[in-house]
């Protein structure tokens, strides 16, 4: 598991320059911009609802006595409760939507790696568009599942900075997840690759752990996250297809 968390964040190092030496960059203008606008409206739609949140989680508190300080922790619950929804809908919208664009890169990283030796699957746009939209749909809904419990236990204290790493691993593992995909969905089905990932988790939560990270980078992070990540997932994703093939 740490040495397939590692790989995944080694991939990134070649990502860089593997996209300028195939000349993929003109592929990512529309899931670049996709990425921005995507990002600009989570961002101001969590501003613009963290207050109500706040507001209706300190109607619970229903005496005078430590009213403000109830509204206070009630504000700062409903800050980072749509601060994760919204980094979570910004990852699986954008991921979902650029599965048409993605896939095709994917396709030209893997065949410079390989060659068109193998035999892949052949799908069309909209079939890639319902795959990505099918498979981030799947991993929203199970993320929120997890997220919701382990962001309650981080309110107990010292249980509080282990459920931190545990959000920001989830996060991570779903997002990998994603990007993995992209290369998958040209050699698995959509079960067949869900057991993939699973059996190489390692690999997804290395290339989501840099994904999550570059989304603190403003403005050039939700530029060029995608680009790198799935350039950097394909390479993995396409080894490890391989090694179990061999």
């Amino acid at each position: 598991m740490v040495k397939n968390i590692a790989l995944g964040i080694q991939a990134y190092f070649g990502a860089f320059s593997l996209i300028s030496k195939l000349k993929l960059w003109k592929y990512f203008a529309i899931p670049m911009l996709i990425s921005v606008l995507i990002a600009i409206l989570v961002g101001v739609s969590a501003y613009s609802l963290s207050d109500n949140i706040g507001y209706y989680i300190s109607k619970i508190w229903v005496w005078q006595w430590g009213k403000e300080t109830f509204t206070t922790i009630g504000n700062i619950i409903g800050g980072l409760f749509i601060v994760l929804i919204g980094i979570m809908l910004y990852k699986h919208i954008i991921m979902a939507l650029s599965a048409p664009f993605m896939s095709p890169v994917s396709e030209k990283i893997e065949t410079h790696l390989v060659g068109k030796t193998h035999a892949h699957r052949t799908t069309s746009f909209s079939q890639q568009l319902w795959r990505g939209i099918r498979i981030n749909v799947r991993n929203l809904g199970i993320e929120l599942l997890l997220t919701i419990p382990i962001l309650l236990l981080g309110f107990i204290p010292v249980i509080g900075i282990i459920s931190t790493i545990l959000l920001f691993f989830v996060q991570a593992y779903y997002a990998g997840f994603g990007n993995m995909d992209y290369t998958l969905e040209r050699h698995f089905k959509y079960h067949e690759s869900v057991q993939f990932v699973k059996k190489h988790r390692g690999l997804a939560i290395g290339n989501g752990i840099v994904f999550m990270l570059f989304l603190l980078i403003p403005i050039i992070g939700v530029i060029l996250v995608l680009p790198l990540s799935v350039t950097a997932a394909t390479t993995k994703t396409v080894e490890a297809i391989n090694s179990k093939q061999t």
